[in-house]
């Protein structure tokens, strides 16, 4: 009895450790899961992939987080379910996508953390723009961090279909609310039509009451929902990566100098509030990235401005103070376009050795954005694992390309990515980009198998001149795949 009873409590604590909210969906059940379900969302992944080894805790509690809500998580396991995989087209690990049915599909834009799948899947399951009273206001205030309520009268049509317009772009971002009762706008001291972005952070919240403008709206809403001086992590980076306006960085190692910086600092981020972001950063976990801003990355507190659209680097003199003054002048001066970006660079070879062309800083404009030509270039880091694998293959590639009748049309190259500053935001390494002739604003990022076949094909599809070599003596042997590409432990 007494070996029962263990093996019968072992057997409920496996039964315990595997409960899960999220559901593991095959080709039989998948449609009538998704279509029994107002919204799901589906994880389509594969069982060596390091970055769904990373998701599968955080979809694990985003999952227990929306079970209340009735929003489901569910989970696809590529290698079983490949023509179910193909059927989504599925082209790298994971891809999280959000079905509404099988016809309304599309993907899933927000970051691989819990909170953020909660927040997001909590935005996608209201309607575009929520309609509020006095009974339900209070609690979508606090739906988000940042919400968004239009106030008009009701028969002001113009302003409520703008504002619908814009809720439907920005769905993804924010929620949206909408109130025609007069005595609520009264209670919020709102004249209509106007809009309120209530934000659990600086001052609570910010009010539009210009023209209702779609383009203008947005801007607004860009510019109240970021923090005045935010924090720059790995949930915010990307964020702040795609603002479209540039970054300024606050390095500093503790907390207490973060907010005495901070402090110093809020009325220069206030008087260019919606034109430089301006965030702390904690030099402690993250001084390393100071690096990648031209800082020395072990001289704290430290200053600098990051162009994210160029993704050019402005780095303040780390031997003078942080004053509120100098930093003012700094910024002033950047603004005003009197201050020349640093570049890292190594020198440019003074010879070619090898097939493969070797790119710094300096030449990166001349070879990657040659438009007479296509240009697969590989972003690398010395370090990475991946890259070492794959250097001989992209050695054979470019030897193949060197010897055909391409080789004045396609240069295949490569670029340390932590030596020399590129234009590109690299994420991590590998990662591999085609340039096409005559296109250079439209470079493909590749995300195939890391093979010489599956390369040359890539090129042959995605080059302006269809060049396609045969491999001859190239001995084919797969690469690791390119969903387990290494990345940047800084953010």
């Amino acid at each position: 009895m007494h070996t029962k009873s263990i093996a019968f409590g072992l057997l409920a604590a496996a039964a315990a450790a595997s409960a899960s909210d999220v559901v593991q969906l095959k080709k039989d059940n998948f449609d009538e899961f998704v279509k029994s379900n107002d919204i799901v969302l589906a994880e389509f992944f594969a069982p060596w992939c390091g970055h769904c080894k990373a998701l599968a805790p955080e979809y694990e509690e985003a999952a227990t987080s929306l079970k209340e809500k009735n929003i489901k998580l569910a989970k696809v396991d590529c290698t079983e379910e490949q023509d179910l995989c193909q059927q989504y087209g599925v082209e790298g690990y994971p891809t999280l996508k959000v079905f509404r049915g099988t016809e309304n599909i599309v993907p899933y834009k927000g970051q691989r953390k819990a909170n953020a799948i909660t927040s997001y899947m909590i935005k996608q399951s209201l309607p575009a723009v929520s309609v509020l009273t006095k009974d339900t206001i209070e609690d979508f205030k606090k739906a988000d961090k940042v919400v968004l309520v239009a106030y008009f009268d009701a028969n002001d049509k113009t302003s409520n279909e703008t504002f619908s317009q814009v809720a439907d772009k920005l769905r993804d971002s924010y929620p949206f609310g909408a109130s025609s009762d007069a005595a609520l706008a009264e209670a919020e001291k709102i004249t209509p039509p106007a809009i309120v972005l209530y934000k659990d952070f600086d001052e609570g919240r910010s009010v539009f009451t210009d023209k209702f403008d779609a383009e203008a709206i947005e801007k607004f809403a860009k510019t109240a929902a970021t923090p005045l001086i935010g924090e720059v992590g790995p949930e915010t980076y990307s964020d702040y990566m795609s603002a479209g306006i540039p970054l300024a960085y606050i390095f500093a190692e503790t907390e207490e100098e973060r907010k005495e910086l901070s402090d110093a600092l809020k009325p220069v981020a206030e008087a260019h509030r919606g034109v430089i972001n301006f965030a702390t950063i904690d030099a402690k976990a993250f001084g390393a990235h100071a690096g990648n801003l031209n800082l020395k990355a072990d001289k704290f507190p430290a200053f600098a401005i990051q162009e994210t659209v160029k993704n050019q680097k402005f780095p303040f003199d780390q031997d003078s103070e942080l004053t509120h003054d100098a930093i003012k002048a700094f910024v002033d001066d950047f603004v005003a376009g009197k201050v020349e970006p640093s570049v890292k660079s190594e020198p440019i070879p003074e010879t070619q050795e090898g097939a493969v062309t070797v790119v710094v800083a300096k030449n990166y404009n001349d070879v990657v954005l040659d438009d007479t030509k296509d240009v697969l270039i590989e972003f690398y880091a010395p370090w990475c694992g991946h890259c070492k694998a794959l250097a001989p293959k992209y050695e054979d590639l470019a030897g193949l390309y060197a010897k055909s009748e391409f080789k004045d049309k396609v240069v295949i190259a490569k670029v340390d990515a932590t030596a020399n500053d590129v234009p590109d935001e690299i994420q991590g390494f590998p990662t591999i980009k085609l340039y096409p002739a005559g296109a250079k604003d439209q470079a493909v990022t590749y995300s195939g198998s890391r093979t010489v076949e599956d390369l040359i094909k890539f090129i042959a599809e995605n080059g302006k001149y269809s060049a396609s070599v045969s491999e001859e003596s190239a001995e084919e042997t797969p690469v690791a795949p390119a969903a387990t590409e290494e990345v940047h432990d800084e953010l």
